[in-house]
């Protein structure tokens, strides 16, 4: 057997075996909604597709955040001989006397049962689990985990009349506020007696050459594991799956993208000159180099494929409108595409007055505005309608398409369909060069690492509910020091099924409350074009002292007076959203400050606090991202859903570089054609590889 690449161990069977499958091959049942496993009603069902998990198969696919690890487990009374609030865990089995519950902080529920064993008694509490007193009868036997403190015992996971949630190298899996570990716990264990359905593509000759245990083995080792390294031994094995697609699927993509030939634009000229001396600032070291690049690309008849990638307010669209100028310059046009009327609304009123003084034609195309001769404008600037039938641009040399990740493959590639144009994909949402490495593959990379000297770091601060007050406070302060204020809300109307702050409430109440005597406007998704622009114009001109907004200001806004702002039920964005939203303030030379407001911790899931911490902590937009890699996995970065699961639901790609290289390596020894399946599922619904 040939040496595995570094970091590559040969997953050999652990002692004893692997754990035995059983049942007929049938993989149609992979395909089976959930609710064909016992307990699944709509509901529930419904609450799990907010994870992605829709069939039978996708829960195999979701793999645990962590495994328990052993704890001792005491009888009751030695339990007090433990200091309060000690960290260590334990377990404890006895039965149920009798239960309560009572409300604590703001929607905080808390249950608690006296538990009792041959050796004493002890309070037991569960938060936000209202629906277990049913269950805890009196007489009822429990085997619990947890941790003491002031008030007894804090329960983290617990059996009723058997079970493993309590076991030893038990698994935790993502979960959420309306479905805990626990229950996800249950249903994967419902899950595995079809884990022989799953078919398993891997060439059998790559299986022997690298020691990799069948499918059914891994899936078993990953979620039934009688050790950590036997899970971690499973997740490999399908790591190396994902990753080997991924590799696959490059390489077909590479393959087609070398057949195109794109003109090369002659050198920078005259009409660049005038737009660097136009420029109210100095281009950066990072922009420069990133230009230098795009240059070096634009020469040659390859068709550019560069990822311009930089943090919140680091000078993206001055590079990006660099490129599309180089297209002008040459005698034919540019196009620059957004994915949202407010995003590309904000590149067009950003790039217009430039190129207005460049003697440069500027259009805007939406699905809500189009002027009848933009097709002819020099720089096109737009949403999808740039790519929808009935418009055509007439001469496309450059296209630079913006939050590249939020498009699909098939619409980015619609806008280079029969030109063979120059690509720029940009993201201001910042990929950690590893994770570039495995999911772009060859598309090229440009970093703009660092934001314009003058700019200083946002200051970030996390509070909860009963400590909001102080935060409008601290507000109230920036606005009578005469800056402007953003406040963000999870929902643009107040939802019968959810409990989360909406937009429209909150400006009302804000106007008749905290902010009395302030010029509060809201804006939200739903507003029309028009409606949106008038009220960003009034923000600007300083006509309104506090923009209460959704997300639909997560990118392209750019108001430098604004200094502070709050984001309500923090706790309910992703991290990568967070840091978005973030930047919208810090874009003058005046501090910033970015407030966080969010429920009690008690409430929180575990990865709403770890994304928060992460927050707080840092404001490195590349920290970030890597560390959002460790919370969420790599695909969520890149596909154009804001939850759900990733694409690379096994592979850690901070940690597993030997076996990207093994899974390189095995892909060039191997037929494009290999594993043809998995890779055309891949192209066709992960939208998150680069070229296209």
């Amino acid at each position: 057997m040939r040496r595995l690449p570094p970091g590559f161990a040969a997953l050999d069977p652990p002692e004893g075996g692997w754990p035995p499958t059983r049942g007929r091959f049938r993989p149609e049942r992979l395909e089976a909604p959930v609710e064909t496993l016992p307990g699944v009603g709509p509901t529930l069902a419904k609450r799990l597709a907010k994870l992605g998990l829709e069939r039978v198969g996708d829960l195999l696919s979701h793999r645990p955040r962590r495994y328990e690890e052993p704890a001792p487990q005491r009888r009751i009374a030695e339990l007090s001989l433990a200091p309060p609030g000690g960290d260590e865990e334990a377990l404890i089995e006895g039965e149920i006397l009798k239960t309560s519950s009572r409300h604590g902080r703001g929607r905080l529920r808390i249950l608690t049962a006296q538990v009792a064993d041959a050796s004493g008694q002890i309070s037991a509490t569960w938060f936000n689990q209202p629906w277990l007193q049913e269950k805890l009868v009196p007489g009822t036997r429990v085997r619990l985990r947890g941790t003491t403190n002031r008030y007894g015992f804090q329960v983290r996971s617990f059996d009723l009349n058997g079970g493993g949630a309590t076991a030893d190298y038990a698994p935790v899996y993502p979960a959420s506020e309306e479905i805990s570990a626990a229950k996800v716990r249950e249903l994967v264990t419902n899950a595995l007696a079809h884990v022989r359905d799953y078919p398993d593509p891997l060439p059998v000759s790559v299986k022997l050459e690298r020691g990799l245990p069948s499918k059914s083995d891994a899936l078993f080792a990953l979620h039934a594991p009688r050790s950590l390294a036997e899970a971690e031994e499973g997740r490999r094995r399908l790591a190396f799956d994902e990753l080997l697609v991924l590799q696959l699927a490059l390489a077909r993509q590479n393959a087609e993208r070398e057949q195109a030939v794109a003109a090369a634009l002659p050198e920078p000229g005259e009409l660049i000159d005038r737009y660097r001396a136009a420029l109210p600032f100095t281009l950066t070291e990072h922009q420069e180099s990133a230009i230098a690049e795009l240059d070096a690309d634009l020469a040659r008849t390859t068709p550019m494929q560069r990822l311009l990638q930089g943090d919140v307010g680091s000078g993206k669209t001055v590079v990006a409108l660099y490129a599309l100028l180089r297209a002008v310059e040459a005698g034919r046009q540019g196009a620059l595409m957004a994915p949202t009327e407010t995003l590309a609304e904000q590149h067009f009123l950003t790039i217009e007055g430039i190129c207005a003084q460049l003697g440069v034609s500027c259009a805007l195309v939406t699905g809500s505005a189009r002027s009848p001769d933009a097709a002819l404008a020099d720089v096109v600037v737009g949403t999808h309608a740039l790519i929808q039938q009935g418009f055509e641009l007439r001469d496309l040399a450059v296209a630079v398409v913006d939050e590249q990740h939020r498009f699909g493959v098939e619409q980015r590639s619609a806008l280079a369909e029969g030109r063979s144009p120059h690509v720029l994909h940009m993201t201001a949402t910042p990929i950690p060069r590893t994770l570039a490495l495995t999911v772009y593959g060859d598309l090229a990379v440009s970093e703009i690492a660092k934001p314009p000297a003058s700019r200083k770091p946002i200051v970030t601060a996390w509070v909860t509910d009963e400590r909001s007050s102080e935060a409008y406070t601290r507000l109230r302060a920036h606005l009578a020091e005469g800056r402007q204020a953003y406040v963000v809300c999870p929902l643009i109307e107040e939802s019968a099924t959810s409990p989360a702050r909406a937009a429209e409430q909150e400006a009302d109440q804000l106007r008749g409350g905290e902010l009395k005597g302030f010029r509060v406007g809201c804006m939200h998704g739903r507003l029309k074009p028009a409606a949106r622009r008038e009220l960003m114009a009034s923000f600007k001109a300083r006509e309104l002292d506090v923009l209460v907004a959704t997300t639909v200001i997560e990118v392209g806004v750019d108001v430098p007076n604004a200094t502070i702002m709050i984001v309500q039920e923090a706790d309910r964005f992703g991290l990568a959203q967070l840091h978005q939203l973030r930047g919208r303030v810090g874009r003058g030379a005046e501090q910033s400050y970015c407030l966080l407001i969010s429920r009690a911790k008690e409430e929180l899931t575990e990865s709403a606090t770890e994304r928060l911490t992460a927050l707080v902590a840092s404001t490195d937009g590349f920290e970030l991202a890597e560390r959002d890699l460790e919370i969420r996995g790599g695909g969520q970065l890149l596909g154009a859903r804001q939850s759900g699961l990733s694409d690379l639901r096994f592979a850690r790609i901070t940690k597993d570089l030997g076996l990207l290289e093994a899974a390189r390596d095995a892909a060039r020894s191997l037929p494009v054609e290999t594993m043809t399946a998995e890779v055309d599922a891949l192209l066709g619904g992960a939208e998150h590889l680069g070229a296209s």
